[in-house]
């Protein structure tokens, strides 16, 4: 039997799974923290790969590593990390991207030269930051790396060539999904010079081995690797509720959005992976359940007392400001509150349905684009609270799947450490399917409830309704 190993290094912390190369099966799983914060060594989180792999590979012949996406990981011209690495959630680069926005001539050249249209979490937008407010570490950056680069090439050993994939270059905001290929002037840009880039691998062609001979794939985005791990077909639009919440879509076609909603990425398997990405999502639930006092299972058992659109009351989630709108200053806030309607019941279900409301705002956002969803896959930690699919019904106009609660990043890693062993020209099957134990809901909407968050959102940010 050939075991393959996929590793998801997300904000929180890195996960891993060992699967059979050829059926898929879960054969063992370990896992480690990573440090808080927005800004992070990226040795942590080398060492809490290690802490997760120890013992874990006896046998694997392929791993792959999914990491999140967008980080800046800066080395010097002796392949020394810098500075601490800039996370995807770091919005100190928020003047940065809107500077940049308008030195290449606006939203709509952004769009069509790499398919997306920089915010504070895109690279370019942090190696900008980084020549504003750093510049003499600026001027010692010879490579640029996203945080999975990083992991792969100490997977290979530091003397390796640095090394990425489509998918997660396409969140750099300097590598264009359509002409596939990077735009070295917007780095120049962005940093005043152009350093060395990771060279881009296909989907399935390998990195390079590991010190024990063990074959390393080009890795992914973790947004990316979780639909390779869904194995995502035409219709399917995924909601992951995360740390970050996404809405994404398999495409056979790259998009252009010079509204800058949707990011138009590539994806792990030569197609596009069209995104919305907000910042707020799993964490709205827990800061209301710490705010109640409540476990999670409580607040999910009160927002379910609550009738749909909780008596008025409306929270925007932007708790750690909000990326989609495009609003990195911004703080959450409650609307609507009466002597009646401020219970701890309506509280917590206005916490979900802010949650999901931005996110049935990004849906329409990919729809925009072309997307045309046929159904919704509700996936992440957020998704396990049994009132998220329940409430998730009355706001989008969809058939709801929630697949057994299970690491599709890490799955999808693994997947591709498969297919890149496997030398084969589509990624194994592995009979991955979206039936069977899933738990489905129809749609059963509740219009208003949409209406109330607009019009919040337009009464303190002047966004339409």
């Amino acid at each position: 039997m050939s075991l393959v190993a996929g590793v998801d290094s997300s904000t929180q912390s890195v996960k891993v799974v060992v699967r059979d190369a050829d059926s898929g099966r879960l054969v063992r799983e370990g896992r480690a923290a990573h440090p808080e914060g927005t800004e992070v060594d990226p040795a942590a989180w080398w060492r809490a790969l290690s802490r997760a792999l120890d013992g874990l590979l006896d046998g694997v012949t392929a791993i792959s590593v999914a990491g999140q996406q967008h980080g800046m990981v800066v080395l010097d011209d002796e392949d020394r990390v810098i500075r601490p690495a800039l996370l995807w959630n770091d919005t100190r680069s928020a003047p940065d991207a809107a500077d940049l926005v308008t030195e290449f001539g606006g939203a709509r050249a952004w769009a069509e030269a790499v398919g997306s249209v920089p915010v504070a979490s895109f690279t370019v937008s942090k190696i900008r930051w980084l020549a504003r407010v750093e510049p003499g570490h600026a001027s010692r950056v010879a490579t640029v790396m996203l945080p999975h680069d990083y992991l792969t090439w100490r997977l290979c050993g530091e003397q390796a060539m640095a090394v990425t994939d489509r998918g997660d270059a396409s969140g750099t905001g300097y590598w264009s999904p359509a002409a596939g290929a990077y735009r070295t002037d917007l780095v120049a840009m962005a940093l005043g010079h152009v350093p060395a880039l990771p060279t881009v691998l296909g989907p399935a062609e390998p990195a390079g081995f590991t010190s024990s001979g063990i074959v390393v794939g080009a890795g992914t985005g973790d947004n990316m690797a979780a639909a390779l791990g869904l194995d995502m077909q035409p219709g399917d639009v995924v909601v992951s509720l995360g740390t970050s919440g996404t809405a994404f879509a398999a495409s056979s076609s790259p998009t252009h959005d010079p509204s800058g909603l949707v990011a138009g990425f590539a994806d792990a398997t030569g197609r596009f992976l069209p995104l919305v990405c907000t910042l707020n999502a799993a964490r709205v639930m827990s800061a209301t359940a710490e705010l109640l006092g409540v476990s999670l299972d409580t607040l999910a058992d009160l927002a379910l007392q609550a009738l749909p659109g909780a008596g008025g009351l409306t929270l925007l989630p932007y708790l750690d400001g909000e990326r989609t709108p495009n609003l990195p200053d911004a703080r959450g806030s409650l609307h609507g509150m009466s002597r009646d309607n401020l219970t701890p019941s309506n509280l917590a279900r206005s916490a979900i349905e802010g949650m999901l409301c931005g996110l049935a705002d990004a849906v329409d956002a990919l729809e925009r684009v072309g997307v045309q969803p046929r159904r919704l896959v509700l996936i992440g930690g957020g998704a396990a609270n049994r009132a998220v699919g329940i409430i998730a019904s009355t706001l989008f106009d969809l058939p709801i799947i929630i697949p057994p609660a299970g690491e599709y990043v890490a799955d999808g890693a693994a997947r591709q450490a498969a297919w890149t062993l496997s030398g084969k020209a589509h990624p194994p099957s592995w009979n991955v399917t979206l039936e069977g134990a899933s738990v489905k809901f129809e749609a059963d909407c509740v219009p208003a409830i949409r209406r109330q968050f607009a019009y919040a959102q337009a009464a303190l940010y002047d966004l339409s309704v």
